[in-house]
């Protein structure tokens, strides 16, 4: 490599580390301010909303399991009956 590349090379790398370096500085001050308890309560709100959208689609699965199971077992009686119709168990 020659020498003008492996420079060019190095000072794109050192412009993303100036990048990175700005985003740690950034996040660093954002964590050294502390929580009011507004924050923590729309925190806490947006957190069960979103536990609370799980869980309706946890409970329709579910039913729909059930549904799904009793569905089987229905079809499996009319397949039984056939086959008694047709002879062939």
């Amino acid at each position: 490599m020659d020498e003008g590349r492996i420079s060019k090379i190095l000072e794109e790398m050192d412009k993303k580390l100036d990048r990175v370096i700005t985003a740690v500085v950034s996040r660093g001050e954002k964590l050294d301010t502390p929580a009011s308890r507004d924050d923590l309560g729309q925190f806490r709100g947006k957190v069960m909303d979103a536990l609370d959208k799980r869980m309706v689609v946890l409970q329709r699965l579910d039913q729909e399991r059930v549904f799904t199971v009793e569905w089987i077992r229905r079809i499996g009686k009319d397949v039984e009956r056939i086959k008694v119709h047709l002879k062939l168990a």
